[in-house]
């Protein structure tokens, strides 16, 4: 199961992992450091936008090193269209079975069943093909 969290967005919405029930939740462990994470984010942006309107969200968390102006300088520039934490304490990291490296991209059902767990860039076809499934599922 997803772990129960609870975590502030860049415009200071307050929001809760219990808000996902339903969902079909792609939450993506990043920092604006690290090359790959910059490599995927278009995708990870693409398969937002693809899937978002059938029951499908986003949540990027930036990793507690990560400076906080940098992260928000990057949503905002980049026109992030979804919900970005910053991870001040490192607890979201903790909570999801202590994520070290970056990114670290984690697909969970409607159910808030951890589907599955990608270190390093996914592979966008088959995550498609998987969202696609766990869409579907009632």
């Amino acid at each position: 199961m997803a772990p129960p969290v609870n975590y502030v967005l860049l415009d200071g919405a307050k929001a809760a992992s219990s808000q996902w029930k339903g969902k079909v939740m792609l939450v993506n462990f990043w920092a604006t450091s690290c090359e790959t994470c910059m490599h995927e984010m278009p995708q990870i942006i693409a398969t937002h936008e693809k899937f978002k309107d059938r029951g499908f969200d986003t949540l990027g968390v930036a990793m507690s090193y990560d400076p906080p102006a940098f992260v928000a300088s990057y949503a905002q520039s980049r026109k992030l269209p979804f919900g970005v934490a910053i991870d001040n304490t490192g607890e979201i990291a903790r909570q999801f079975g202590r994520v070290q490296l970056t990114p670290t991209t984690v697909l969970i059902n409607k159910r808030g069943e951890i589907v599955k767990r990608y270190v390093g860039e996914p592979d966008f076809a088959a995550l498609h093909g998987l969202v696609e499934k766990l869409l579907a599922e009632g």
